[in-house]
């Protein structure tokens, strides 16, 4: 240590080499992902297990099944390849295009599609906000019960529910009867089919919808809705300034699925409700297919149209979630 003068430090000289190539950040990001990955892996692997079982069911029942779609370009024929015997190229594309039951089948999906979500999808959101309100818990637990109770039942039971109400001689018909009218015969009209197909899928899904945005709701800050107090706003308002806006990311999330089964209209109720006098305005691209591909027995044609089905579900989803990623900002990715 010396006084009176300054002590100068100088630091390790540090060669570069300008030939060398700079630093890749891309590199660095990846190896430090990658090591962040396998530490994971390596620190919760037993959290992992956990995943075996669901991944191996995508695998079994989800992908492999789809390299069975290429018989919609092939001949197939029972007791053959599963691939299909001889290549046909798009001749099954050609016959349904060209098929006008086909077309039947496809406005029907159209429009109960665009009934169910038009109708059905906001319903819970409705109810949501109702039982939000509600003060009394007794009162609330009891109407969640009513309500979730229709979606636990099986198909067959609600199919057999809606036969007996609309039976000639069934609740429906006597209450018309006893008001003056006449009888209506709902399950025989292909008019009535959509209206009744609509109202039971109303008392089965609406209900236990709503345990999702329920669930939005409790992240909601409470102090939102007291400064509103504080600056005067009432009830509705609140709904419509801070409650909305703060479900709405669950709400966009569940309309892109909705979107995204748009065409996939429930086979087993349409199937259980439907009969040849209803056709016109029953049939439904699954039930044809049923009946095309397992009924009769043309496996190639079926897949086509499945195909078909899929490929427009899958462009609707992608669809959906661009433009929602572009007007509201939340999408699925």
């Amino acid at each position: 240590m010396t006084h009176g003068t300054e002590a100068v430090v100088t630091a390790p000289a540090v060669v570069v080499d300008a030939t060398a190539d700079p630093p890749s950040s891309g590199g660095r990001r990846r190896r430090v992902r990658r090591d962040t990955w396998t530490a994971a892996l390596r620190r919760d692997w037993r959290l992992y297990t956990f995943l075996v079982l669901p991944i191996a069911f995508l695998l079994l029942f989800r992908y492999v099944p789809m390299a069975g779609n290429v018989i919609a370009f092939r001949r197939f024929r029972p007791g053959g390849s599963i691939f299909g015997d001889e290549w046909v190229g798009l001749h099954y594309v050609e016959m349904f295009l060209n098929d006008p039951t086909f077309w039947r089948v496809f406005t029907n999906t159209v429009v109960l599609g665009a009934l169910t979500l038009v109708i059905v999808f906001p319903l819970p959101i409705v109810l949501a906000l109702m039982l939000n309100e509600l003060r009394s818990r007794r009162f609330k637990k009891a109407v969640q019960t009513i309500t979730y109770l229709p979606h636990f039942m099986s198909i067959v039971i609600v199919a057999g529910f809606v036969y007996e109400l609309t039976a000639l001689n069934g609740t429906i018909n006597q209450i018309i009867t006893a008001v003056g009218g006449e009888e209506v015969s709902f399950m025989q009209r292909a008019d009535w089919f959509r209206p009744v197909y609509v109202s039971s899928e109303i008392w089965q899904v609406v209900g236990f919808g709503t345990i999702l945005y329920l669930a939005a709701l409790t992240t909601i800050d409470d102090q939102l809705y007291e400064a509103s107090r504080i600056d005067g706003a009432n009830r509705w308002q609140q709904i419509w300034h801070i409650t909305l806006p703060g479900i709405r990311p669950t709400i966009v999330v569940l309309l892109i699925l909705n979107i995204g089964t748009f065409l996939a209209v429930g086979f087993e109720k349409v199937l259980l409700l439907y009969n040849p006098l209803t056709y016109s305005t029953a049939d439904v691209i699954a039930t044809y297919l049923y009946r095309v591909g397992l009924t009769s027995g043309s496996f190639s044609y079926a897949a086509a149209i499945g195909l078909f089905e899929a490929v427009i579900g899958l462009t609707l989803v992608l669809s959906a979630n661009a433009i929602s990623k572009r007007l509201v900002g939340a999408s699925l990715w």
